[in-house]
């Protein structure tokens, strides 16, 4: 049988991306077929797109990170991740057992897909890296962006002061999420208004990660959860002349973390926010909106 995804042939712009139809995938050992109902959309995703991460090779390939949606044998409803060549931007998907778990009760399906792993990216080194504990301060750059407004709740939730950074128009809405503290970095110097911290996360690296180990305090972390991106020597060099702890961490697969992620969702202590939701044939409009660098929260994609 087929199933429409949407596939790249060549390196490139959104421009690339094309509906096609191919065969269904097959489910092997440890494995499950998932109907796929909502994609979420990531940075990740159009940085293989245009060539920036090459490490799958050449394309032909299928993008997306995460997906929601029912196991084909079961109807059970899941939440989780797979990988490009065979990504999640199709009507159906093969998933590991360990990269899926039961999508959180309180969320449709296409909230759902915006968490796997935007959610994994700060819920892990939050909580399993800096094991962060109540009353330490905690600066979350790009704080409204889809890791960002996951990693704010997140720290809240385990009794953290946060600091994050973010434009002026966008206070508002961190401070409902729990923020305790916000810097307009287009006004104000972060280092200049953030100190004695004792865990930073972020998602920007390159001068921001050099930066922000100046408002570590003895013992804090800064962790790089940017991926690939720029270099990161100097950095590294300077966390060493501080003697401070410097971490670049990159999300990884987890059933359990998902379930933990679910548990914190219906308990009502994060919520994740949809910036747009697009229908999957238009993949490379949500490419467009994602490459703007201004999306606050996630783009998903419905199949």
């Amino acid at each position: 049988m087929e199933m429409r995804a949407i596939t790249q042939h060549r390196y490139g712009g959104p421009e690339v991306l094309e509906v096609v139809r191919q065969p269904r995938p097959t489910a092997g050992p440890g494995e499950v077929l998932v109907k796929v109902l909502a994609a979420g959309v990531n940075p990740a995703d159009w940085k293989i797109r245009a060539g920036q991460v090459r490490r799958l090779g050449e394309p032909p390939f299928t993008l997306g990170l995460d997906f929601a949606g029912t196991i084909e044998a079961t109807g059970e409803p899941v939440y989780g991740n797979t990988f490009p060549p065979n990504g999640a931007y199709a009507e159906y998907v093969v998933a590991s057992l360990d990269a899926l778990a039961p999508s959180p009760l309180s969320l449709d399906h296409v909230h759902s897909a915006a968490l796997p792993t935007a959610a994994l990216t700060a819920y892990q080194p939050l909580t399993q890296v800096a094991a962060i504990e109540p009353g330490q301060r905690v600066l979350i750059h790009a704080a409204a962006g889809g890791v960002g407004h996951l990693a704010v709740q997140i720290a809240k939730s385990r009794g953290a002061y946060v600091i994050g950074t973010a434009r002026q128009a966008k206070h508002e809405f961190l401070r409902e999420l729990g923020a305790d503290e916000l810097i307009d970095y287009t006004v104000t110097d972060f280092t200049e208004a953030a100190h004695d911290i004792d865990v930073v996360l972020d998602p920007i690296s390159g001068d921001y990660g050099l930066r922000s180990l100046e408002t570590l305090a003895p013992g804090g972390i800064l962790l790089d959860v940017r991926g690939t991106g720029p270099d990161r020597t100097a950095a590294r060099a300077r966390a060493v002349e501080l003697d401070r702890r410097y971490a670049e961490i990159r999300f990884a697969p987890s059933a359990d973390d998902l379930r933990a992620i679910a548990d914190l969702v219906d308990a009502g202590r994060l919520r994740v926010e949809l910036a747009q939701t697009l229908p999957l044939e238009h993949a490379a409009k949500a490419h467009e909106l994602s490459e703007s660098g201004r999306v606050t929260g996630k783009i998903v994609l419905t199949v």
